[in-house]
């Protein structure tokens, strides 16, 4: 079992590469909705902010340094919050793309995808594909850009979608490329990869390093499914309409900031407090500023 903390770290994820205005009005796409959001999100309660980038015009995700400087700028001007930035970003970013987020910008967090994978919208009631993609991320992605956020001081959050993915982490730790602890990403119910359960989510505790620390996220139900088992165990929680356009059945959410809010109150129903931004940062270990 992985290390417990008395105090809940919450994440936001305000965007994603996917989730579009048409499906939930309230995805941000310009840096001003951006840098509100985040605000709302940290009164909210949440400690970090997880940010892919939209063109401010199509709503389309952007690997432009210059749109995703501003957000990062605007939220840092604001707000006390954790930047983690996103090294997916979105369909057709290159794998040098992917990587000058961190080099540009120098995070305290990034995400680091740890398996290539099928990448599926799919429709759940007919079992059908809608929309795939393979989504890249070999070992020479990991090593590599593992070593450019250690030299950066940026804590890589490994995102474990499956078991492959999980023990990628463990064969190239023995690199040294990674600040220890580690600290981990359970993505729950994306179609390629593994779906929520008691007996998943036990899979990956008992095989993460005793000392690292976790979170949990998850696709549409999956995501506040996730937030109820993680509570009481000692998991962080990530909540956000990258991941889930709702708050509760038939509820669309406001914004990732009443999500927040709700991941709040399972915290508390929990027993256990919300870390604010600089406690996060003890406990996850982060850089200094």
């Amino acid at each position: 079992m992985a290390a417990k903390h008395d105090k809940v770290i919450i994440t936001a994820a305000l965007a994603g590469a996917a989730t579009m205005k048409h499906q939930n009005p309230n995805v941000p796409y310009t840096r001003d909705e951006f840098v509100a959001e985040a605000v709302k999100c940290y009164e909210a309660g949440a400690s970090i902010v997880h940010i892919h980038a939209r063109d401010p015009e199509t709503g389309l995700p952007t690997a432009d340094l210059d749109i995703l400087g501003a957000i990062v700028e605007g939220i840092r001007n604001e707000t006390p919050l954790i930047i983690n930035l996103s090294t997916a970003i979105g369909i057709g970013a290159t794998k040098e793309q992917r990587i000058s987020v961190v080099e540009a910008f120098k995070p305290e967090m990034a995400s680091l995808n740890t398996n290539s994978m099928n990448f599926a919208v799919g429709d759940w009631k007919e079992h059908k594909v809608l929309y795939e993609i393979i989504f890249e991320n070999t070992f020479d992605m990991l090593v590599n850009y593992a070593k450019t956020m250690r030299e950066c001081g940026t804590k890589p959050e490994l995102e474990i979608y499956d078991m492959g993915g999980l023990y990628n982490v463990l064969f190239v730790r023995h690199q040294g490329i990674f600040e220890e602890p580690l600290h981990f990403q359970f993505v729950w119910g994306v179609l390629g990869g593994m779906p929520f359960s008691p007996r998943n989510f036990s899979l990956f505790l008992d095989t993460i390093p005793e000392d690292a620390t976790w979170s949990t996220c998850g696709v549409g139900p999956a995501q506040f499914m996730g937030a109820m088992y993680a509570a009481p165990i000692g998991g962080h929680i990530r909540v956000g309409l990258e991941d889930n356009i709702w708050v509760s059945k038939g509820k669309l959410a406001e914004g990732s900031w009443e999500q927040v809010k709700k991941a709040v109150k399972i915290a508390k129903l929990a027993d256990r407090e919300v870390a604010t931004p600089d406690e996060a940062r003890e406990m996850l270990n982060l850089k200094k500023l």
